[in-house]
C-alpha cells in the first residue's frame, strides 16, 4: 500500500488554449509523499449480489442473490483526495487525476504515488475540476495525453506530451464545453477505432441535450487535434450521439459494440448501448419509456442503486462503478442485449468513482468518498481485485 504524503517533484502544468488562455494560475509545490510497504493481498467475505431477470432491456433490482464469495483485493495508493480518472501507460503505470486539487499523479503497484503537478487555471467546484484522462492509443511514437479540465468559462480537453516522463505545458484542442456546478460529464477514452470519445454533460440545462449544435449532453468523437472525427454521423459536427442527461463511463467490447453509463435525475440510471447519431431522449424520456425516435436503455437501475460513474469492459460484461449505490455492477452483455445485472461489493469501500482493467488483467478501482458520502480510514483508495473473484 502506497500512500500520498515526501516530495518527489513539481510541474505546474499551464492550461492554455488555441485561442488564447483562461489565465496562468500560480505554482504550487507538490504535496509530500512518502512509500510504506504495500499491503498484502487479504481474503474477505464479498458482499450479496443483486440480481433481475436477463432481458434485452433489464430493470437491476435489490433482491438478495447468490451466496456470497471470497473477493482478494490489494491497495494500490490511499489518501488521495477526490479522485477521478484512472488510465494506464504502456510500461504499466498508471495515470490519475485528482478533481478538486487538479493534480495528475504517477502510479505503480508498491510504489509512492509521483505527483506530476497541478493544472494551473483549472476551477474546481462542484462537480467540475480536473476530471478524465485518457492516453494515446501510440503513446509509443507520441508521447501524448489527453486531460478533461474545468476552465474559468467551460469544460475543455487538453493535450499534453511527455518528454523525460513529464508532461509539457498542456493546449486545449476542444473548447466550449458548458460548465457548472454539476452535470459536467468528463469522461475521455479511446475508441477501437483510435479516436477520442468525449462525454459531456447537460450542465444543468436540459434543452442542451437536444440541441445538436450545443456541445452539453453529448458523447463527442474528436481526433487528436481536437477537430471532428471523419466519419461523424452530422456533417462538420464532433457530435457522436445526443440526448444525454451526464454521460460519465463509456467502454467496448471486442466486436466493436460501445456502452455508456448515464445518471437519470430522480427515477433511473442507465446504461445505454450507443450507436452513432442516435438519440437518448433526455430530457423527454428517462429510462425506458417507448418513444418515437429515441433508444431505450439496454439496463436501468433506481438512482438510489447506482449513481453510475466509470465503465470497464471485460469477460463479457460490463463492469460498473456506482456511487451513490456504493457497489460494483457487473452486467453480462452482448451486443444488443443484456443479462441479469449483479450488485458486488455493495458498501465495502463506500462510493465508487472509476473502474479500469489493468494490463495484469485484474480491476483497478477508485473510491470516491473524500468529496461526498463517509470516507473511510486512508480515503480515499485505489484498489485492485483480480476479475476471477469477482465472476
Amino acid at each position: 500500500m502506497v500512500r500520498l504524503g515526501a516530495v518527489l517533484g513539481v510541474l505546474v502544468l499551464g492550461l492554455c488554449a488555441c485561442s488564447g488562455s483562461d489565465g496562468s494560475g500560480s505554482a504550487l509545490s507538490a504535496p509530500a509523499v512518502s512509500p510504506v510497504t504495500p499491503t498484502p493481498t487479504t481474503a474477505v467475505p464479498a458482499s450479496p449480489s443483486a440480481t433481475s431477470a436477463s432481458t434485452a432491456t433489464s430493470t437491476a433490482t435489490s433482491t438478495a442473490g447468490p451466496t456470497p464469495r471470497a473477493t482478494r483485493s490489494s491497495t494500490v495508493a490511499t489518501h488521495l483526495d477526490v479522485p477521478w480518472a484512472v488510465a494506464f501507460l504502456p510500461d504499466g503505470s498508471a495515470l490519475v487525476t485528482l478533481r478538486d486539487q487538479a493534480r495528475l499523479l504517477q502510479v505503480r503497484d508498491g510504489r509512492a504515488p509521483v505527483d506530476l503537478g497541478r493544472v494551473s487555471g483549472v476551477e474546481p467546484g462542484g462537480e467540475g475540476g480536473l476530471l478524465g484522462v485518457a492516453v494515446s492509443p501510440t503513446f509509443t511514437s507520441d508521447r501524448t495525453v489527453f486531460l478533461y479540465a474545468t476552465s474559468a468559462r467551460d469544460n475543455r480537453v487538453l493535450r499534453v506530451t511527455f518528454e523525460d516522463g513529464r508532461p509539457s505545458q498542456p493546449r486545449a484542442i476542444l473548447t466550449g464545453i458548458p460548465k457548472a456546478g454539476n452535470h459536467n460529464g468528463g469522461r475521455l477514452k479511446f475508441g477501437p477505432d483510435g479516436f477520442l470519445y468525449v462525454t459531456t454533460g447537460d450542465a444543468g440545462q436540459t434543452d442542451r441535450a437536444q440541441d445538436r449544435t450545443s456541445l452539453g449532453g453529448k458523447i463527442l468523437r474528436i481526433t487528436k487535434e481536437g477537430k471532428p472525427a471523419p466519419g461523424n454521423p452530422f456533417a462538420g459536427s464532433p457530435v457522436w450521439s445526443y440526448g444525454h442527461r451526464n454521460v460519465q463511463g463509456v467502454a467496448w467490447a471486442p466486436d466493436g459494440t460501445m456502452y455508456a453509463s448515464e445518471f437519470g435525475q430522480n427515477t433511473w440510471d442507465e446504461l445505454n448501448r450507443i450507436e452513432p447519431g442516435r438519440n437518448y431522449g433526455w430530457p423527454v424520456v428517462e429510462g425506458r419509456q417507448p418513444h418515437a425516435g429515441f433508444v431505450e436503455p439496454l439496463v436501468q437501475w433506481p438512482t438510489s442503486d447506482a449513481s453510475p460513474s466509470g465503465i470497464a469492459y471485460a469477460d463479457g460484461a460490463v463492469w460498473m462503478a456506482a456511487l451513490r449505490g456504493e457497489s460494483l455492477w457487473r452486467i453480462p452483455v452482448s451486443g444488443t442485449t443484456a443479462g441479469a445485472p449483479e450488485r458486488l461489493l455493495q458498501g465495502r469501500y463506500g462510493r465508487l468513482r472509476d473502474a479500469v482493467v489493468a494490463p495484469d488483467g485484474r480491476l483497478w478501482i477508485l473510491t470516491n468518498n473524500t468529496s461526498r458520502g463517509t470516507p473511510h480510514p486512508g480515503d480515499d483508495k485505489l484498489l485492485a481485485i483480480p476479475l476471477a473473484d469477482l465472476t
